[in-house]
């Protein structure tokens, strides 16, 4: 059985630090908190003070309860202090000699039976715990930033870590109100491991000049629901924290995709930190400022769309989901909308689906019987390709196979008019291939709406080496017009979120391959540690395996990155027909299919 550990210390008083011992105050718990000297204790109490205010101004806690917490943390800079602590947390800066230096202290200081914990992210537990003459006595207990708010703890347990310090972490960790999964002892864990990765890809493709950092980012945020881009995420964190963390996954793991981006390095060197400098990615209004001013890398607003062709007339090929939506977006932007199905059967049941859909806007309040019948009378059908001929711009949205987008495309090249510009919403063949096939491929692009065309804000703008910088604009343009943000991209696999998204999706499932965690606790760790609306697991299933596995394909195909080649696991569920939610078994069990 568990014991119930009352005094507590912690080590270490910055953000991380401070914040531990708030949350151990907030539980009831006796805390002794230590830092170097006193100016550094008086910047832990101040962060104690501040959080606690600011939890106190949010209706979140009660004065009397600011109070108690308050007066449970003992502040001091001598770690002697601790001797009577049942369990001590470590939360110094990420240097493996500071906190042996640390943990040997308190080896010779706390009880034999007093829990030594680390906070690290990334360094070893156990290289840690043989710092002390009770390495079963050491575990890691990760918090995430801020403590206070983060539900997520990660309980990293060694090879030789007693199963009784397990259950008395796992039983502190359930007190304090946290969510925590248990895991071995291995750089990154579960959710650096897989953020990480994600962290540097995105780095490499702004260092490549792939894409801005703006777009970057917010193609993340629109396209998958992320609380903050990657760029962004990683100035929060600090360039230096993310080299650390990244070089020590590199040394562990040898993956190239874990090596630090090379600018990542530079940036440190150069002190361009992130938020606590003032300059990161972005440039912040000062010192540990969330505010991003404008520097000489900020596009200016509207830029993209500069010199677009007039577009008053837009035809849409195909009658699934997307082009549907695409068909209702466009129409309700404005402009008047021709769609193109394979039959008369197919235009009805267009028309039918877009008047379904409107009505239940209608019937919500969030169009009026007027703005209905104003979309529905810009729209019109036809099953013949031959009546695009005077459309300014032509949305395709047919299957997923490039062999119908070529003869769709070269079609096209001859039926529509000069200067008509040709777009392609594939999410992951070559536009090039598309614009060949035209005959005409300066006049073609990619504008990849995302699904639902009708709620997500995203469309990424993909020129080939061939697209002329007017048809580029001119998607701009159309997709402003519409209320989506538009991001720039060139024609590569994936283009932004494919190609970030679905390499973290294949280190998830690699993990799980290697008995490493739970798909649960994966998932939990994702959301609750990250703020990531799903889990991978959860995500895997819901686009299903077998779109995945053909994504990460197409991936590994073009850049031939071994980190890319798709998880085994992944191919082998597909091969059995685990589809995912569509077929009732992919990762998990859906019941009613």
């Amino acid at each position: 059985m568990a014991r119930e550990l009352t005094e507590v210390g912690v080590v270490g008083l910055g953000t991380m630090g401070a914040g531990i011992a708030e949350v151990m105050a907030r539980a009831g718990l006796s805390v002794t908190a230590v830092d170097v000297d006193e100016a550094a204790v008086e910047r832990g109490r101040g962060h104690v003070e501040q959080s606690t205010g600011k939890a106190l101004a949010r209706g979140k806690l009660a004065a009397e309860d600011r109070d108690a917490v308050l007066e449970r943390i003992r502040f001091s800079t001598s770690l002697e202090d601790l001797a009577h602590a049942e369990l001590v947390v470590e939360a110094v800066p990420e240097r493996m000699e500071l906190k042996r230096e640390i943990f040997s202290a308190l080896d010779k200081i706390c009880p034999a039976d007093t829990i030594l914990a680390t906070n690290t992210s990334s360094l070893s537990v156990t290289e840690l715990s043989v710092a002390t003459g009770r390495p079963s006595k050491v575990i890691g207990m990760h918090f995430f930033n801020p403590a206070p708010v983060m539900k997520l703890v990660e309980v990293v347990r060694t090879v030789v870590t007693e199963p009784s310090v397990v259950e008395d972490v796992e039983a502190l960790a359930a007190r304090l109100g946290k969510v925590d999964v248990t895991i071995g002892d291995k750089a990154g864990f579960i959710a650096n491991a897989l953020l990480f990765g994600y962290l540097n890809h995105a780095v490499a493709l702004y260092e490549n000049r792939y894409a801005t950092r703006e777009d970057i980012d917010a193609a993340m945020r629109l396209g998958c629901g992320l609380p903050m881009g990657p760029l962004a995420l990683m100035d929060l964190i600090g360039i230096d924290t993310a080299y650390e963390i990244l070089d020590t996954m590199y040394k562990q793991s040898r993956n190239r995709l874990h090596a630090p981006t090379p600018v990542i390095k530079q940036m440190m060197t150069a002190g361009l930190l992130g938020r606590k400098t003032g300059r990161g990615f972005y440039t912040y209004a000062g010192r540990d400022s969330a505010e991003v001013v404008p520097d000489a890398g900020t596009p200016a607003p509207g830029g993209a769309a500069e010199g677009a062709r007039d577009v008053a007339t837009v035809g849409v090929v195909g009658s699934g989901t997307m082009a549907t939506g695409i068909v209702e977006v466009v129409a309700k932007g404005g402009y008047d909308v021709r769609f193109v199905a394979r039959s008369a059967d197919k235009v009805a049941a267009v028309h039918k689906a877009l008047a379904k859909s409107l009505e239940k806007q209608v019937q919500r309040g969030r169009l009026d019987e007027a703005g209905r019948d104003e979309v529905l009378a810009r729209v019109s059908g036809s099953a013949s390709v031959e009546d695009l001929a005077d459309r300014d711009l032509v949305i395709e949205a047919v299957v997923e196979s490039m062999p119908v987008k070529e003869a769709l495309f070269s079609n096209l090249g001859e039926i529509a008019k000069p200067g008509a510009v040709l777009a392609t919403t594939t999410s992951s063949l070559p536009v090039i291939e598309c614009a060949r096939a035209s005959g005409r491929p300066a006049d073609v692009v990619g504008m990849h709406f995302f699904n639902p065309a009708q709620v997500m804000a995203l469309v990424e703008v993909v020129s080939t080496i061939a697209t002329a910088p007017e048809v580029a604009a001119t998607a701009h343009a159309v997709s402003l017009r519409l209320g989506k943000h538009p991001v720039s991209c060139t024609d590569r696999a994936g283009f932004i979120v494919n190609a970030l998204l679905f390499p973290y999706l294949n280190d998830a499932v690699k993990m799980l391959e290697a008995h490493y965690a739970t798909a649960d606790d994966i998932d939990a760790a994702m959301k609750v540690g990250c703020g990531y609306p799903m889990g991978p697991f959860e995500l895997l299933d819901v686009v299903g395996l077998d779109v995945s596995l053909a994504i990460e394909r197409e991936l590994y195909t073009e850049f031939r990155e071994p980190g890319f080649a798709p998880a085994p696991l992944l191919e082998h569920l597909v091969t059995a027909g685990y589809l995912g939610r569509k077929t009732g078994r992919g990762f998990r069990d859906h019941a009613g299919r």
